[in-house]
């Protein structure tokens, strides 16, 4: 990744390009914009971003077809920004393989922390897999099966640690429960939400400071979850 990362903007509001290239071009990214899916397409393939953000609602086609595109041959992070804030439409994005997705109107400092988070991840999936991943007092050595809290080991069953590790291998994305439970448990559990809840609570037991307001494994409502490794 270039020391100026790069982020394609496929979006059709000429007030939200206009808003975003400022911005993160004040944050020293480099920034093309794009206002039809074809466009991003072309753009995208000519110089390959470091990282892409779509909006889902394009003129000349859907935004998950741009999406399912993309990821043909690129693995660059790929945040949804949409007004669609229903859950039907998060997931699909999800498993069109977009990396994250923030509802408009958005923070932005959400969006740019969102977007350090996606790029650390993209590096990482494009270079030499990271085998600890750490978040404030908690660090997960997936190589070694360890995980401590405050230097202090952490017990987790195997399965725990399995779902633990899932979430940290892909942190900076957003999973969704279907992906979770089909790699943790298997296709045949993809229905069984609420047992993924029953072990996630337990992890919040023990590695958060409190369960009950998570700042470690964040959930996505009605999505699924994702592993915070911001500082």
């Amino acid at each position: 990744m270039s020391a100026e990362p790069s982020i394609l903007i496929i979006d059709d509001e000429p007030q939200i390009l206009r808003a975003l290239r400022t911005i993160l071009s004040e944050k020293h990214f480099k920034v093309t914009t794009a206002s039809r899916g074809e466009e991003g397409l072309t753009l995208a393939a000519a110089n390959p971003p470091d990282l892409i953000i779509l909006d889902l609602g394009l003129p000349d086609m859907s935004g998950f077809d741009v999406c399912e595109r993309l990821r043909e041959w690129t693995r660059a992070p790929i945040i949804v920004l949409s007004v669609r804030d229903n859950e039907q439409d998060k997931v699909a994005a999800l498993d069109k393989g977009a990396d994250d997705y923030l509802t408009k109107p958005f923070g932005i400092q959400e969006l740019l922390a969102r977007i350090r988070v996606a790029l650390r991840h993209g590096a990482q999936a494009q270079g030499t897999k990271e085998t600890v991943v750490k978040s404030g007092k908690v660090v997960i050595d997936l190589a070694r099966h360890v995980v401590t809290r405050d230097d202090a080991e952490v017990k987790l069953t195997a399965t725990e640690f399995k779902l633990l590790a899932y979430l940290a291998a892909n942190a900076g994305r957003v999973l969704t429960h279907q992906s979770i439970l089909s790699h943790v448990w298997g296709a045949e559990w993809i229905g069984n939400v609420e047992y993924l809840r029953v072990y996630m609570g337990q992890l919040r037991k023990k590695l958060e400071d409190d369960p009950r307001q998570p700042k470690l494994l964040l959930t996505e409502p009605g999505v699924g979850y994702r592993i915070n490794i911001e500082e």
